[in-house]
């Protein structure tokens, strides 16, 4: 083979192989989801996409007719014509038809996706930077899901973690929402600090979350399943770092999950009535530092230059036991610190303040107990 022909053998497998990889990249239409809202959707973009694929049609054919039939070389004359009230009479009921026809269907599915009436079950859902918190409102189940770990390790300054080695790479969590299969789920949707966007393409919609407003909406999903989403409006420094897990389970695995939640949660306020050792505080505090604190502060304590301030030698962490407990509990406004009093137990702050007091060289040998914590709420 000449030196040429090598040439054109490899430009068109390399062709080939830029060709197949945007294959594996970029799909041909929309996916329908799990549930009757993503398949509504689905249905209405079909819809709208067949009409103007037979506009085009009969638009582009009547111009390529009209260019080849009317050509100059046949002999064609240009008309000198200025209106014709008979066409353009046509020309605006066809479409105002074509509009009415889509609206119906456009109209039944908005409706159908703002009906949240006999819900079997309703949950809460609070954006915070840059984490959501999960509340079953009818089952007294609570609790927040963060990016995982592994996605958090991976994701900072020379951690020498390859991304491509993590496993859903900044879309896995701690804690994924957990709904039963086959039940109607209404979710409200609200944020305690800017204004979040609450976003599972399987389901179907997303949905903002503002602060100091509660949003709605409902979702059924027919196949178990683990589907993930992300948050979708621009919330700040940690925006890429909010993913969302929702985990679909039958019922016999949903309700033992569930079970299982009530049973960790009464175990959380019986801990809080007794003394800890510093050591099971500290194992303790480390791993509520991991999932909260750690993607603003680092799990090294150093915090973001310019951006997020450093937990290790910091002046807070190592003077008063009273100032750093007001400030985990209550943030601070002009910072991006928050107030985490509602979003924790009483064990998790001691075990969290616990934690930064006693590490990164800080060493104060302070023990902060749930029973302090809970005295500094009232």
């Amino acid at each position: 083979m000449t030196s040429s022909g090598m040439r054109g053998a490899a430009l068109l497998a390399l062709g080939a192989g830029w060709m197949r990889m945007a294959a594996a990249d970029y799909a041909l239409n929309l996916t329908q989801g799990v549930t009757s809202i993503s398949r509504e959707a689905y249905s209405l973009h079909m819809i709208a996409l067949w009409i103007c694929v037979g506009i085009g049609i009969v638009v582009f054919g009547a111009i390529f007719w009209t260019i080849f039939r009317h050509r100059k070389s046949q002999g064609a004359v240009a008309a000198h014509f200025h209106e014709n009230t008979r066409l353009e009479v046509v020309w605006t009921i066809i479409p105002f038809i074509i509009l009415v026809v889509m609206a119906v269907p456009a109209t039944k599915a908005l409706i159908n996706m703002e009906d949240t009436k006999n819900a079997d079950l309703t949950i809460k859902i609070t954006g915070q930077q840059w984490k959501w918190q999960y509340d079953y409102a009818d089952d007294g189940v609570r609790y927040t899901s963060s990016l995982k770990g592994s996605s958090q390790d991976a994701a900072k300054r020379n951690a020498g973690i390859d991304p491509a080695s993590v496993e859903n790479y900044l879309l896995d969590v701690d804690k994924p929402l957990v709904v039963p299969v086959g039940k109607k789920v209404r979710f409200l949707l609200t944020a305690t600090d800017v204004i979040h966007s609450w976003w599972v393409p399987a389901l179907g919609f997303k949905k903002d979350a503002i602060p100091g407003f509660i949003n709605e909406i409902w979702a059924r999903v027919e196949q178990p399943g683990t589907y993930r989403g992300q948050c979708t409006e621009l919330c700040g420094i940690g925006h890429g770092y909010m993913p969302i897990v929702l985990v679909a389970m039958n019922d016999t695995d949903y309700h033992s999950w569930l079970t299982g939640m009530r049973e960790a949660q009464a175990a959380e306020t019986a801990g809080a009535d007794r003394e800890w050792t510093k050591d099971e505080l500290m194992s303790k505090g480390k791993e509520v530092y991991t999932s909260i604190c750690a993607a603003c502060h680092q799990a090294n304590g150093e915090g973001v230059p310019g951006a997020f301030k450093p937990l290790k030698g910091s002046a807070l962490v190592k003077g008063p036991v009273a100032g750093h407990l007001d400030r985990v509990m209550n943030g601070k406004e002009a910072t991006a610190m928050q107030a985490f009093a509602k979003q924790l137990g009483d064990t998790e702050i001691a075990a969290v303040v616990t934690y930064e007091r006693n590490s990164w060289g800080n060493d104060t040998g302070d023990v902060v107990q749930p029973a302090q914590v809970k005295a500094a709420r009232k």
